[in-house]
């Protein structure tokens, strides 16, 4: 799809709604607000709305208030709604109610597993992240960035490409982070913020939490198996699995690790994370759900038994 005609109609239009997926990361977060700044900037009345409240260990990000969570009677008089870091409309979550089919949608990307919702769309799978296809957005478009926007593209490209750690870390990443530093803002504090403010009870919990795994193919997949009544025993702003993944792929030998979360009686949350080798991607695609090379998710209609067969039984056709 034409960025030109994305761009025309943004051009034409005065009011719009910024939306996301559930259950937000950093990425998501951050390209929302940039892009209301942006909006902003050119006028332009913007309301951001997601499903849900912004988990406290987000509030530090600047304009974070201008979140909204879906309410029953809460409207949104808008002439375009932008979803952003969105693979499928299903993602938006309840949001996707208050999207009309008559008025223009535009779908900005850049997950490799995204369905092309939208009548306007510019997915770019080969970008880091939804924030480093913004910034294209407004280099192409001359648009001033902000030291607040910087922080908050920054701040998105950092943490989906796990502190640069990842093969979606490219040249045009870093060249478009030096650009960004050189609002002088301080990375030590931005990261202490994020990953350094663990409540000690979590962090107790978490101890016992993680030590529990199953090491299965020869060691080369890790399992965790949750259940919802230990998951609630944690601060709703603690995020456990991503602590989960962050402290257990750095196992020897581990390819591929993977979450089993109870979502009600016979459903299963899967959340997985491979090392590279295996396209967790095409994996959660079979579950009809997606997400990246290195990171997905799906849900599974099945007890967390059932579920863990169904994802090893695909993981054996590939390790």
């Amino acid at each position: 799809m034409s960025l030109k005609k994305i761009l025309d109609t943004i051009k034409k239009n005065k009011t719009f709604l910024i939306s996301t997926h559930v259950n937000p990361d950093p990425d998501a977060l951050a390209s929302e607000l940039a892009l209301a700044i942006h909006l902003k900037a050119q006028g332009k009345q913007v309301y951001i709305v997601n499903e849900a409240p912004v988990p406290a260990r987000f509030l530090f990000l600047p304009g974070i208030r201008r979140i909204r969570a879906l309410s029953k009677n809460l409207k949104v008089p808008y002439d375009v709604a932008i979803v952003l870091d969105c693979g499928d409309l299903e993602r938006a979550g309840r949001v996707k109610k208050i999207i009309s089919p008559d008025k223009p949608l535009i779908n900005i990307d850049h997950h490799v597993t995204n369905d092309a919702f939208g009548s306007l769309r510019w997915v770019y799978p080969k970008a880091s992240s939804t924030a480093e296809v913004l910034f294209e957005l407004f280099t192409y478009t001359r648009a001033r960035i902000t030291r607040d926007m910087a922080i908050l593209l920054y701040l998105g490209i950092m943490t989906d490409t796990g502190s640069f750690r990842y093969e979606s870390t490219g040249p045009r990443t870093h060249a478009i982070v030096s650009e960004l530093l050189k609002f002088k803002f301080s990375i030590s504090v931005l990261y202490r913020k994020l990953y350094e403010s663990v409540p000690l009870n979590d962090m107790k919990m978490f101890t016992k939490v993680v030590s529990h795994f199953d090491s299965l193919l020869g060691g080369k997949v890790i399992c965790v198996e949750l259940k919802r009544g230990v998951v609630a025993r944690f601060s709703q702003d603690f995020d456990l699995r991503d602590k989960i993944f962050g402290f257990l792929r750095t196992i020897k030998g581990v390819e591929v690790v993977f979450i089993l979360t109870e979502d009600g009686r016979k459903k299963t949350r899967v959340n997985l994370r491979s090392q590279g080798k295996v396209n967790v991607a095409r994996l959660a695609h079979h579950f009809n759900g997606g997400g990246h090379h290195r990171a997905s998710g799906c849900l599974i209609e099945n007890k967390i038994q059932g579920a863990k067969r169904k994802i090893l039984q695909e993981l054996r056709k590939v390790l």
